[in-house]
């Protein structure tokens, strides 16, 4: 059946783990253990950060948006995943499907800007410190956060928009448990063209700027480093950069993959694109509370409060 944006709305069928359906409630096991860990991790740096004056700085606002962009990622994949995991409920509307996008592609996109805002956070506090609270103010955080927003919709909306005007004739089978804007168009019997050089542009505009500004801001943070003459300093000016780097690699790395997985890995097989986008989508919501509570002190002390029978 062939469906438009001018007639009946079209249905896509949504996939688990691609030849393992039996063994789909045993792969929800894990999954679930890794979201409730991402939730819960998350959700105690938010209440840590709001709770402690003392981390009422620059640095944890940014960690705190970080929370918040790892929270939404992980919520908006949770329904359909667990649907399809647990009910094999795999039919999702246009419609629905374009919502899902919003949130899942709109917390990614805003997560890489928080990363280059914090690489810039770090920059100011190690190359120019006795100006740090001068540049970074509130109302600058406040403001950062605005842009941070407006540039997701700026690069986001036109895919999104583009989906309305495409055919799809089935039977639009897609390749994860939740809708991804490079596995979507696929599914199109119309011409695409424009769908992927938006997409391509979009990618650019985003990881395409952040990745290079992130690199940038470390080489300069490194040739000052090395200008300390002290190795003591040297390596407390560089430990307050683990944390940020680790969330960078764990990030960008599957991120990258996946992107280029779906655009030139036509002839991979279905479980790598199935790996790829659990790496993405997973591991940092995860990861980040926990290198941030093993790696940055200050988090590290605010989570033992929490703990009872602590000191």
């Amino acid at each position: 059946m062939r469906s438009t944006g001018n007639s009946t709305s079209p249905t896509f069928l949504l996939t688990g783990v691609p030849g393992l359906e039996a063994f789909h409630i045993w792969f929800s096991i894990p999954f679930c253990c890794l979201c409730v860990i991402a939730l819960l991790g998350n959700s105690t740096i938010l209440y840590v950060v709001t709770t402690n004056s003392s981390l009422h700085e620059p640095m944890y606002y940014f960690l705190s948006m970080l929370s918040t962009t790892d929270i939404g990622i992980t919520m908006s994949s949770l329904p359909t995943t667990l649907g399809v995991l647990w009910f094999n409920a795999r039919v999702i509307s246009l419609d629905a499907c374009i919502l899902q996008m919003f949130f899942l592609h709109g917390f990614t996109l805003m997560e890489s800007s928080v990363l280059l805002a914090m690489a810039f956070d770090r920059f100011v506090a190690i190359c120019n410190p006795l100006r740090y609270a001068m540049i970074l103010t509130n109302s600058r955080i406040i403001k950062a956060g605005m842009v941070i927003f407006v540039r997701m919709l700026v690069n986001l909306m036109p895919l999104l928009l583009l989906l309305k005007g495409l055919s799809f004739c089935g039977p639009n089978v897609l390749s994860h448990s939740y809708c991804y804007h490079p596995d979507v168009i696929k599914c199109s019997c119309s011409s695409i063209k424009v769908n992927s050089i938006c997409g391509l542009v979009a990618l650019i505009l985003t990881s395409g700027v952040d990745i290079p500004c992130i690199f940038l801001s470390y080489m300069l943070i490194i040739k000052s480093i090395l200008s300390i003459a002290s190795p003591e300093e040297r390596q407390k000016s560089f430990s307050t950069c683990i944390s940020h780097l680790g969330a960078v690699a764990i990030f960008y790395f599957p991120w990258v993959i996946l992107a280029l997985v779906h655009r030139f890995g036509h002839s991979a097989p279905p479980y790598v694109h199935t790996l790829m986008s659990n790496l993405h989508f997973l591991f940092p919501p995860v990861l980040n509370p926990i290198i941030y509570s093993v790696k940055t002190k200050q988090i590290r002390k605010a989570f033992y409060k929490l703990l009872p029978n602590t000191e």
